[in-house]
């Protein structure tokens, strides 16, 4: 039994996450297996009703109760601040210490990607970013608000075992791809925080010999992605630079409505969730991309052991993409449920 939180959270996050719903209640028929699941009312609308982001009694819920979260989309303009999207998102990637950001970027029909001459599969690469430290810590402020002496400041950290951990899972991962893995930092001109990471990386490597380590600075490794992209294999970077580098690679193979997300700690609850944000302006209209959602599933499946159904879902959502059975974005003229539903009906094919 797997045991499945639902946040779908606002904007198009409800009407992809229920899309990926719709194709794991038909991949548990063919599959034979049986999941649990449970929607959450964690989001703007709850935020503007009641004032709360992500109460005590609900986040031991979702570390205590579940195996995977999947989550649509945060981000609401009536929020201007997006406060809840921070104590909800970010709160939970802090709160149960999910250091791991995999980010997955195949280009699974050459037509989608805008670089001359490469061909389907032709980019394959996993981005895996370090997902609790870097600037992203909130660590910072500001003096002298609107003065001509106003100072802002945001700390930029990093640790040891924050660096050791996310290198050695590139590691590993490395291993079970085609055994490369390339640091990707600013080392020359942040020293400390990136060289850090460099000294790590000259440390750990020495027990991988069968992976093939190297460092591009993070300006050189944008420019080489675009101009070079079969290079890449496993790419690693903090926070900031992943994130980055991460939404670079999803335009190289048909933009964030096919990227997919896991946020892990081994032996913890992982958090699933597209890369693309809550797309208010396309609320209701049918066009909201289900893929990315779908694929994340995909990979809750694999991590759950269910190899066989998450191969059929990644495959059935390539398959749409080739076929143009797909939403307006990817050159399809399909909705949302539409696309759910085609995909749900080949996932023997």
């Amino acid at each position: 039994m797997i045991r499945i939180a639902l946040l779908p959270g606002d904007g198009i996050g409800p009407e992809v996450i229920r899309a990926a719903v719709a194709v794991l209640d038909h991949c548990s028929r063919v599959y034979d297996f049986r999941y649990q699941s449970e929607w959450f009312d964690l989001g703007a609308e709850r935020y503007l009703r009641t004032g709360e982001t992500l109460p005590d009694r609900e986040f031991a819920r979702l570390r205590d109760e579940f195996d995977a979260i999947l989550l649509g989309a945060f981000g609401d303009p009536r929020v201007p601040t997006n406060v809840h999207a921070k104590d909800i998102l970010l709160g939970l990637r802090q709160r149960l210490d999910l250091y791991v950001n995999l980010r997955p970027v195949l280009l699974v029909d050459e037509r989608l990607c805008p670089l001359r001459g490469v061909q389907t599969g032709g980019i394959d690469m996993a981005i895996v970013r370090e997902n609790t430290e870097s600037v992203y810590v909130g660590i910072g402020g500001s003096f002298k608000i609107g003065t001509d002496d106003e100072v802002a400041q945001n700390v930029m950290l990093s640790t040891r075992k924050g660096c050791d951990r996310l290198l050695r899972y590139a590691f590993e991962l490395a291993r079970t791809r085609r055994g490369q893995l390339v640091l990707c930092d600013k080392a020359n001109a942040i020293e400390s925080a990136h060289g850090l990471w460099r000294r790590s990386l000259k440390d750990l490597a020495v027990q991988y010999p069968d992976v093939k380590a190297t460092t591009l600075y993070a300006d050189v490794a944008a420019m080489r992605m675009v101009t070079h992209p079969h290079e890449f294999d496993v790419v690693v970077g903090d926070n900031m630079i992943g994130d980055i580098l991460s939404d670079l690679a999803a335009a190289l193979v048909g933009g964030l409505g096919l990227a997919p997300s896991a946020s892990t700690h081994p032996g913890r609850v992982a958090l699933y969730e597209p890369v693309h944000g809550s797309a208010p302006d396309i609320v209701g209209t049918g066009r909201a991309n289900p893929l990315a959602a779908i694929l994340s599933l995909g990979m809750l499946l694999r991590d759950q052991g269910k190899r066989e159904a998450a191969a059929a879902v990644e495959r059935a959502c390539a398959a749409s993409v080739v076929a143009r059975q797909c939403t307006p974005d990817l050159g399809g003229a399909l909705t949302t449920d539409q696309v759910a539903a085609w995909v749900s009906e080949h996932l023997l094919a």
